[in-house]
């Protein structure tokens, strides 16, 4: 399957998979492992369900092999793969659109990276076109699995 120009892995599909934490960081290992960049991953979900586990193993599929941690008050991490570099960007502490600029947000997507967003709807209209777009949801009545969609 394909999002925009992206290979996506078949387990991707527009439907949804509900996915303990272990299959949650596989599918995400190998989504990174099948990501070509550019590309911009925007990530949503409610606080705490594991947004920023399935972009650490999304980076980890990239080739990223340092430690990737929480970009909540730092906004923006920047890592290097072999592949590209790599930002994961967190607007959650983001009061206003016009903050992305102080960020450096114009140069950061127009570059030739993989790029995770999480709480992409804080970017607004200046979440560039065709992102592949993944929402992680609670599972009603089970605190261990989480619903995927993607696509």
């Amino acid at each position: 399957m394909r999002a925009g120009h992206h290979v996506v892995p078949h387990l991707a599909g527009s439907g949804g998979l509900t996915l303990d934490e272990e299959e949650m960081k596989s599918w995400g290992r190998q989504l990174g492992a099948a990501s070509t960049a550019p590309l911009v991953i925007a990530l949503t979900g409610e606080l705490g369900a594991g947004k920023t586990t399935l972009a650490q193993a999304i980076f980890s599929g990239y080739g990223v092999t340092e430690p990737v941690t929480s970009p909540t008050y730092t906004i923006v991490q920047q890592y290097h793969s072999p592949r590209s570099i790599a930002y994961h960007i967190d607007l959650y502490r983001l009061n206003d659109v016009a903050e992305l600029t102080n960020i450096g947000w114009n140069d950061i997507v127009a570059e030739r990276a993989l790029v995770i967003v999480e709480w992409p709807e804080r970017a607004g209209d200046r979440l560039p076109d065709a992102p592949l777009h993944i929402e992680l949801a609670y599972v009603a009545g089970d605190p261990v699995r989480r619903l995927l969609l993607a696509g």
